[in-house]
């Protein structure tokens, strides 16, 4: 087995990434090995981002707390999940979403079954943040 990685992501500088620290020590993720954002998830764009994955080498693991954590546009969440785990060959584990697990369902079936999932909360991601963008909105 590889390293294990964290990675976390706020879209300012106002809001806070505790909880999201901690949900990735507790899985055991050391301080270290932890990266975070502070910024929009719109692009991949993200400083300590491309750090972690000039980083992530075949065989690692990267936890996230949630999938629009790593990113809020559909197109490109998609992308980088097909980077990751297919072309550098890495496991990632979506803390909030059992069934995004690299780990688990390595045959047809349980790839189907993530990429629906990744596709679904992707979809899910990207109109949020369409959601949060639109005037007069209160969130």
């Amino acid at each position: 087995m590889g390293n294990v990685y964290g990675y976390a992501r706020v879209s300012s500088m106002e809001q806070n990434e505790d909880r999201q620290i901690v949900a990735l020590k507790k899985a055991g993720v050391a301080a270290g090995n932890i990266y975070m954002d502070k910024q929009s998830g719109k692009d991949f764009y993200r400083t300590d981002y491309e750090e972690l994955v000039s980083k992530l080498r075949k065989g690692d693991l990267l936890y996230v707390m949630s999938i629009d954590r790593l990113g809020r546009n559909y197109a490109e969440i998609q992308s980088q999940w097909r980077m990751l785990t297919k072309e550098i060959g890495i496991d990632i584990c979506v803390l909030d979403m059992p069934l995004l697990d690299t780990r688990n369902g390595k045959d047809l079936m349980g790839t189907f079954i993530a990429d629906l999932t990744l596709q679904i909360l992707s979809f899910v991601a990207e109109n949020e943040r369409e959601n949060i963008k639109k005037p007069g909105k209160s969130n």
